[in-house]
């Protein structure tokens, strides 16, 4: 299972990013797709999933209420919308998937699908 996230950059406190996590369908079907952060020093954090089931949500407290996750099956693609970004969300973003129920804590070891990080640099 192989997947790509992409949609990182940067952008100044107060601003918004998309990312987007590109999975194959089996994962989009199958598994509970999360996204995983990782600032410099510190462990790679869950953040959010998104259960192939049903479709529940799951996120962290540091993200809630600015951040929402969501899928689009049709385009094989996870979304993660972040908005009123703050300097302490930058950070590597991963996007993972398996066979795991979507809920707390988002653990990075219940994982063994990544794709690559793209970074987001909140900044003025």
């Amino acid at each position: 299972v192989q997947l790509q996230a992409s949609g990182g950059g940067l952008v100044q406190p107060g601003g918004s990013l998309r990312l987007s996590c590109a999975a194959p369908e089996v994962a989009l079907t199958y598994h509970t797709i999360s996204w995983f952060r990782q600032a410099p020093g510190k462990e790679r954090e869950g953040i959010s999933c998104i259960s192939s089931r049903d479709g529940t949500t799951y996120y962290t407290d540091s993200v809630k209420g600015r951040f929402t996750i969501s899928r689009d099956k049709s385009k094989n693609t996870v979304y993660l919308q972040m908005n009123s970004l703050k300097p302490e969300d930058t950070a590597v973003y991963y996007c993972a998937s398996d066979a795991v129920l979507c809920m707390a804590p988002i653990l990075v070891s219940e994982y063994d699908h990544w794709g690559q990080g793209t970074q987001v640099t909140v900044s003025s």
